[in-house]
């Protein structure tokens, strides 16, 4: 498994998502994780996972302040599954030093000081929650943005020193909504408000029909190459 070509050909003889998912949690058992921000991708994620039962710990960052909408689909999540969802949340030092030294919205006033806040909230929690793991699996679609398109549905994270999968890589997101609501897995509210890509409530919007699938994000900010940190390459 140490050859990622050798990976992806063996993922590939394999037809589905749902496939792929079931032979890289035996595969990796033990050391094989998915990350979730309750948006409709992870949900048919998540339902997968689930409902196979496969050996994937499924977690979350709670940055502190997402949607209460986001919260709902969370809870919703728990009772219809049964399962556990991992919490890592933001280092209270830090964040409690972020809040007193620049305030609770210092990241409209400079890409930088909004990065500040995504590495508390996002970036360092997810550092602790990888480590030690082999593989991430991740809700990422090709046409979520223009550098995304550009990634395969397998990837080397040198980042983190493991393996990132994206198992929704060439789905649509119409597509993705069809199988949530075929399949009857809760989703976000949101998704039915025009938000498209769901973060913190202060930096999400809903999108227009004809924006582009981040601008809803730090929409504030210059509109190319958009991300928080968690996703470098």
């Amino acid at each position: 498994m140490s050859d990622i070509n050798t990976l992806q050909q063996t993922l590939n003889a394999f037809p589905t998502p749902e496939a792929r998912l079931r032979h890289l949690a035996q595969a990796f058992e033990g050391r094989i994780v998915f990350s979730t921000s309750f948006g409709i991708e992870d949900q048919l994620i998540t339902h997968w996972i689930f409902s196979q039962n496969l050996p994937v710990q499924v977690f979350t960052l709670d940055t502190g302040r997402n949607f209460q909408e986001t919260y709902s689909v969370w809870q919703r999540t728990l009772e219809q599954y049964g399962k556990t969802i991992a919490v890592y949340a933001p280092q209270a030092d830090a964040l409690q030093q972020l809040l007193e030294a620049k305030g609770p919205n210092s990241f409209y006033e400079s890409v930088e000081n909004r990065k500040e806040c995504c590495f508390i909230r996002k970036v360092e929690p997810l550092r602790r929650a990888l480590a030690g793991q082999a593989l991430w699996i991740t809700g990422i679609r090709a046409d979520q943005s223009p550098e995304r398109a550009n990634l395969n549905n397998l990837e080397w994270d040198d980042a983190h020193q493991l393996y990132k999968f994206h198992p929704l890589f060439d789905w649509s997101f119409e597509a993705v909504k069809a199988e949530v609501q075929s399949l009857q897995i809760p989703y976000n509210a949101l998704h039915d408000r025009g938000f498209v890509s769901i973060g913190c409530a202060p930096c999400t919007r809903a999108i227009r029909p004809d924006e582009d699938f981040r601008a809803g994000r730090w929409w504030w900010e210059d509109q190319s190459k958009k991300e928080c940190g968690l996703h470098v390459r």
